[in-house]
């Protein structure tokens, strides 16, 4: 089967979907469009900002490219006919595309930039920029970006998923898959959103509370993993029959999925904990230089009181 720009996998031999549609391979068209427009909307966001004069920090822009490249990784290329017929690597798609590039889209801070760049409607008037602020602060927004929201959509998105009937019928098809990949990022971009803090948002707790909302969700995620770890037989029907070239028991292969499901739930966190540690520190530079410049000014002030108040005395004592 020819990957188109990838080789051909001679080891994989054709495979299809539950109902019949052949899998065309080599990675996924409609996300590949998708990362293409992401990454040309935000670098077009970067130069509009550049060109009249503003910055915008190089790590922002290097954390975003590397939260879309990550998705074209796992959903682009040849690794995703593998995610197809292996749990173990579906896992990794998984797990990539719901933790570790909506952490790095975020770092990026795309929402703020795209607030920066967009033009500013005439009065009377509402452009994109308007709706978009209107859409941040509205009463849909907080209910999405709540973590009574985030965290149990988190943890359904797991539990719901695969120990339904549902995961099999999404894997049925193109389509299906699509929206469950789709689903999985969206529900990613919307757990770390409220906690990463970076772009503006309804919800914005203090650093503790976002560090429990961070851990809330994360043994869930662990006991996910150990449960297919555990599991005596397969627990879905989509890999119970991988190809023969490929050697694999479909129970030892759920196994190893349980165990990458469980070691991602670790790994993003300390992501996530370094960051809300620097953004705490940060925050506590900038508030302890503002307490710094308003002393000095108050400083300023007494000293010019005081200087005024000797100048009284002497003009007193001349008169």
């Amino acid at each position: 089967m020819d990957h188109g720009g990838h080789g051909t996998m001679t080891d994989l031999p054709p495979f299809t979907f539950g109902r019949g549609l052949e899998f065309a391979g080599g990675g996924d068209p409609v996300f590949l469009v998708g990362c293409v427009l992401a990454l040309a909307l935000y670098g077009w966001g970067v130069v509009r900002l550049r060109r009249r004069g503003d910055s915008w920090p190089v790590g922002r822009v290097v954390a975003f490219a590397a939260g879309v490249l990550t998705i074209a990784a796992v959903m682009c290329t040849a690794l995703n006919d593998y995610g197809m017929v292996m749990f173990s690597v579906h896992m990794v798609q998984h797990m990539v595309i719901s933790m570790v590039s909506p952490i790095l889209i975020l770092l990026g801070a795309p929402v703020t930039l795209t607030l920066r760049a967009l033009p500013t409607a005439a009065r009377g008037r509402k452009g994109p920029r308007e709706l978009l602020v209107a859409l941040l602060h509205s009463r849909y927004m907080k209910v999405i970006s709540h973590p009574a929201f985030t965290i149990p959509l988190f943890i359904a998105s797991l539990y719901g998923l695969y120990f339904s009937p549902l995961f099999d019928f999404l894997m049925g098809s193109r389509a299906g898959h699509i929206v469950m990949m789709t689903h999985f990022l969206a529900v990613g971009l919307i757990f770390f959103w409220p906690i990463m803090g970076v772009d503006p948002g309804p919800n914005r707790p203090g650093y503790i509370i976002r560090m429990l909302e961070l851990f809330a969700g994360m043994p869930f995620h662990a006991f996910f993993g150990i449960a297919l770890m555990m599991a005596s037989e397969p627990m879905v029907t989509t890999f119970l029959h991988p190809p023969a070239s490929l050697g694999i028991d479909p129970l030892d292969d759920q196994t190893a999925a349980g165990g990458i499901a469980w070691a991602f739930s670790e790994i993003p966190s300390v992501i996530v904990l370094v960051a809300l540690l620097f953004q705490w520190y940060m925050s506590e530079q900038r508030q302890a230089r503002r307490k710094d410049r308003a002393a000095d000014r108050d400083g300023d002030a007494e000293l010019a009181a005081y200087n005024a108040y000797l100048a009284s005395l002497d003009a007193r004592g001349r008169g």
